[in-house]
């Protein structure tokens, strides 16, 4: 099963941040507080992303977007985030 966004949406797969260091070197144990990761790979786009304004995303691109976008999908056992095009905040070259 695909999925494929409508419109100016955009799906991708979050990038699970590195371990967790403090700056004197101690290594956080997963049952810290972690911060839910703001990078993801671009993994669909919709139609109107290439109609749009707005500077477009294609697949692949390694993006930040805001903290509290989109929507989660489960997509055949797999986190999908499924967001606006205006919710992304930059693409990371």
């Amino acid at each position: 099963m695909q999925l494929r966004p409508l419109n100016e949406r955009i799906a991708i797969k979050q990038i699970e941040p590195e371990e967790q260091k403090t700056d004197s070197g101690i290594v956080l144990p997963d049952t810290a507080k972690k911060e839910k990761p703001q990078q993801g790979e671009v993994i669909a786009v919709g139609n109107g992303c290439a109609d749009s304004e707005l500077e477009a995303v294609e697949v692949g691109d390694v993006v930040v977007f805001d903290k509290f976008a989109g929507t989660n999908v489960k997509v055949e056992g797999e986190e999908i985030i499924v967001l606006s095009l205006e919710d992304v905040l930059a693409v990371i070259e």
